[in-house]
């Protein structure tokens, strides 16, 4: 299955889930933020079939009446909230684990890309794209609609990762096209120091920033037992040793690493989820809103 094509369980969750900016007060005078789902002043854009985990409240009782099925109605409408995916494509995201090697870290950032984007057109906001890359930046300007998430999608489907990515310089091309009351949203291994200063400064300038760290199983639980040769895709660097000599002292270096991590976003006012590879890709989206999640 493709990282993009969402599975129904997923998406069942997906729809208990909500995007809150941290300023509903400033988006209260704008469209009501947090009811845009009630139907209210919404713009009729297409009916699709009843998925378990929708509101009763959009089902068409007329059109059920004349076909026996259930049918919503899904809606749109202009929204002061734009959602800005930020997506790491440099080399070190093409790391997949041993034990699932068709599976990378890339692989998880766009499936949780399109969960985001799912969040965000279920809840009617506008949603963009930036893939920070060894080449030019991929930008595509924030937009509603399922045919703009079909567009998002076609983008991201041929992506590869490689090289070294030039945040300083996609971050500063991002601050250009922001909102006052835009959602940013990166998604990064969290290892390149641009990358966390970036999200550092548009935080800074008063944006509502979060980070989700994606992180392999490996390097979750570092399960070697053998002589290994790890290297770094974006340099030359490398390590020779053995797994079982080797494991006590990187868990001990990954945990300070984290933690290091977590105390700098906090300290910038950046919010932060883990999401590992192997787990679902709603997770981090409840972690990060967690305050805003639909029982």
């Amino acid at each position: 299955m493709s990282p993009l094509d969402l599975p129904a369980d997923l998406r069942s969750r997906l729809r208990r889930l909500s995007l809150t900016p941290r300023r509903p007060a400033m988006l209260s005078a704008a469209g009501q933020h947090d009811s845009r789902n009630r139907g209210g002043g919404l713009e009729f854009a297409q009916y699709r079939p009843y998925e378990r985990g929708d509101d009763l409240r959009r089902i068409d009782w007329k059109l059920y009446a004349r076909s026996d099925r259930f049918f919503v109605r899904d809606a749109e409408r202009e929204s002061p909230v734009a959602i800005w995916i930020v997506l790491d494509a440099s080399a070190s995201m093409s790391q997949a684990d041993l034990a699932t090697p068709l599976w990378s870290r890339f692989d998880a950032a766009r499936r949780l890309a399109a969960s985001l984007i799912q969040v965000a057109l279920q809840q009617g906001d506008c949603f963009g794209l930036m893939v920070a890359s060894a080449g030019a930046p991929v930008v595509i300007e924030p937009g509603a609609g399922a045919r703009h998430r079909d567009r998002l999608s076609l983008a991201l489907a041929p992506l590869q990762p490689g090289g070294v990515a030039h945040w300083t310089r996609d971050v500063a091309v991002l601050g250009q096209r922001l909102g006052p009351s835009d959602l940013i949203l990166f998604l990064s291994d969290g290892f390149d120091e641009d990358c966390v200063a970036g999200a550092e400064r548009l935080a800074a300038s008063g944006r509502d920033v979060a980070l989700i760290q994606i992180l392999t199983a490996d390097e979750r639980d570092f399960p070697f037992d053998d002589g290994y040769r790890f290297e770094d895709p974006e340099s030359d660097g490398h390590v020779v040793g053995d797994g079982r000599a080797l494991r006590a002292g990187y868990l001990a270096r990954m945990a300070e690493a984290r933690a290091a991590l977590v105390a700098r976003l906090d300290a910038h006012g950046v919010r932060h989820a883990l999401h590992v590879v192997d787990e679902p890709a709603d997770r981090p989206i409840q972690a990060l809103f967690r305050e805003a999640t639909r029982s």
